[in-house]
């Protein structure tokens, strides 16, 4: 009890920081997304779209504002004319059919004229600190043609087209934090509207898929002229910006244990909150079921042809029917209706349909749950340091909570470490690669911490219980970063993977769910164990009928438009 109210614990780590669930981790209130519509709704941000300089072959530039009650932020877009040849969703790609940076401020011509020459060269290319954010997206050509051809001749596109695919652009990066030259995320932490994660990134796609809608209406109208018609508002809605993501992102929540853990104990917290409730009112079980009854409507639209996905979502639909079928009104009449329904999914329902219901539940309650979005940042991550003064028994029982269970492995085993995570010289981007295969060992990246935990636990087995860590660490150094990593989950207690990132059944792809879960995605579809295509923003209202009322659940469409 606190504060004379029934508690109930966050979910354990162990169970909640397996790679299976992580990638089983579905989208909800304080995904990244939503977090910035709600603050931007709420504080009556402006938009507006001062320069459209695009040509009959959709060649040119915009430029698209959105001014918050401090700043205002610039998207500048770049049209090309790609041909078909040169496009690829790969990181080698060296052209693309749109180009953008994230400006602070209003762009003057002098500041036009330099992202032209750097910007549609992405990698090859430099932008300042003016910059926030850089990125780039090509066309889903069969919709972008199939809608295009349709406005030009006076037509609507067929709405099962545009909800088999679900975008008429896809983005293949969008870098930020300082990347070729961008504001660095310690530069902007200060700024309200920023502290959240993402929030640049997460408004650069918000205002792409404004530029993609208006780029489609105008290349309508110069291949029909006066014929064309733009596209029906009700179909633009459901149109949102794809994302191909790779290996790239993978590493990202190893190397920001603090950060994750963060995210993950946020959604954590929000979900014990929820299962403390005594009781549910009438109006929370009734928005719970209606979401409910939209989240399946929705996911039924997802689709993909790799078999790992198809029998993720086969499991999920039948999760949804079981779902449904209990989730009646009496079932909220028992004493912690929520928590009597989390504890009923773990036996009925798959991991999958677990945490969508965990992310379920989270909705009828912004008052408990957004909130939360505000601890979501780390500001001291990159000042860690070791603390040499824990004594070696403390540091082992350390590694021993959270490692446990890699010290039963034997590291020795080829499948144990059949991979190593290393970087690719000509892009600067993660690879993994198989270690006895490969000639790659001797460029291995540090993203094993479960193999060097085991290590360090190892070789701290001779040294006396009271000796400082310090002691320890003169002689074995290599073991720094391995002691520093225990040494935070002591108060991060979410930080840490509890799987073997470098064995034969790795499935990278759970390491990118998790991370785009958290910014909001949906339609995961794999295109192999290493790359997904997902969709951000569908159902998202544009930014001239952003409002209050329509800047959160947007996420979830309407049961009848997607049965």
């Amino acid at each position: 009890m606190k504060d004379g109210l029934p508690q109930i614990d966050r979910r354990p780590p162990e169970q909640v920081m397996r790679l299976s669930r992580l990638g089983s981790l579905h989208q909800c209130r304080l995904s990244f997304m939503r977090v910035l519509t709600r603050r931007m709704a709420a504080a009556d941000w402006r938009f507006d779209r001062p320069v459209f300089d695009i040509d009959a072959r959709g060649v040119g530039h915009a430029v698209y504002t959105a001014t918050g009650p401090d700043r205002t932020y610039s998207l500048v877009a770049f049209a090309h004319d790609l041909p078909a040849e040169k496009r690829s969703d790969r990181v080698i790609a060296e052209a693309w059919d749109a180009t953008f940076a994230l400006f602070d401020g209003v762009p003057q011509a002098g500041d036009i004229a330099r992202l032209s020459a750097n910007v549609p060269l992405q990698e090859a290319g430099r932008v300042s600190e003016r910059e926030l954010t850089l990125s780039r997206a090509n066309r889903s050509v069969r919709l972008w043609d199939h809608v295009v051809g349709a406005l030009s001749q006076g037509c609507q596109p067929d709405s099962a087209e545009i909800d088999a695919v679900g975008y008429l652009m896809r983005t293949t990066a969008v870098y930020g934090s300082g990347k070729f030259g961008a504001a660095d995320r310690a530069a902007l932490a200060d700024r309200p509207e920023l502290q959240a994660p993402f929030q640049a990134e997460m408004l650069s796609v918000y205002l792409i898929r404004t530029f993609v809608r208006d780029l489609a209406n105008h290349m309508a109208r110069a291949q029909g002229g006066a014929a064309a018609v733009t596209l029906a508002p009700d179909l633009a809605l459901r149109l949102g910006i794809g994302n191909s993501t790779g290996l790239g992102m993978a590493p990202f929540i190893v190397n920001h244990p603090v950060l994750f853990n963060n995210w993950i104990m946020a959604r954590e917290e929000a979900i014990a909150r929820i299962r403390a409730l005594q009781t549910a009112t009438p109006e929370a079980v009734s928005l719970f079921r209606d979401l409910l009854a939209r989240n399946a409507s929705m996911v039924m639209t997802w689709q993909s042809d790799h078999p790992v996905q198809q029998a993720k979502l086969a499991a999920l639909h039948d999760d949804l029917d079981r779902l449904t079928g209990h989730a009646q009104p009496a079932v909220f009449d028992q004493a912690q209706p929520w928590d009597a329904l989390i504890r009923w999914s773990e036996g009925a329902l798959s991991e999958e349909g677990q945490e969508l219901l965990a992310s379920l539940i989270l909705e009828p309650f912004p008052d408990l749950v957004d909130g939360l979005s505000d601890c979501m940042a780390d500001v001291a991550e990159a000042g860690l340091a070791v603390d040499g003064a824990t004594k070696v028994a403390e540091m082992r029982a350390l590694i021993q909570n959270c490692f446990g269970w890699a010290l039963d492995l034997d590291w020795s085993a080829r499948d144990q470490q059949a991979r190593a995570w290393y970087v690719s010289a000509e892009k600067l981007e993660p690879r993994l690669g198989e270690r006895f295969d490969e000639p790659i060992a001797d460029y291995e990246q540090p993203l094993a911490p479960a193999r060097d935990a085991a290590r360090a636990f190892a070789d701290l087995a001779g040294w006396k219980a009271d000796a400082p860590v310090a002691d320890f660490l003169l002689v074995h150094p290599e073991h720094r970063r391995a002691v520093l990593r225990a040494q935070i989950t002591g108060f991060a207690p979410y930080a840490e993977i509890r799987d073997n990132t470098i064995a034969a059944d790795l499935m990278p792809i759970d390491m990118l769910r998790a991370k785009l879960s958290f910014f909001g995605a949906t339609r995961f579809d794999p295109r192999s164990d290493r790359w997904v295509r997902i969709c951000m923003y569908a159902g998202a209202p544009y930014p001239e009928d952003l409002a209050s009322d329509n800047a959160d659940l947007w996420v979830y469409p309407e049961a009848c438009e997607c049965a």
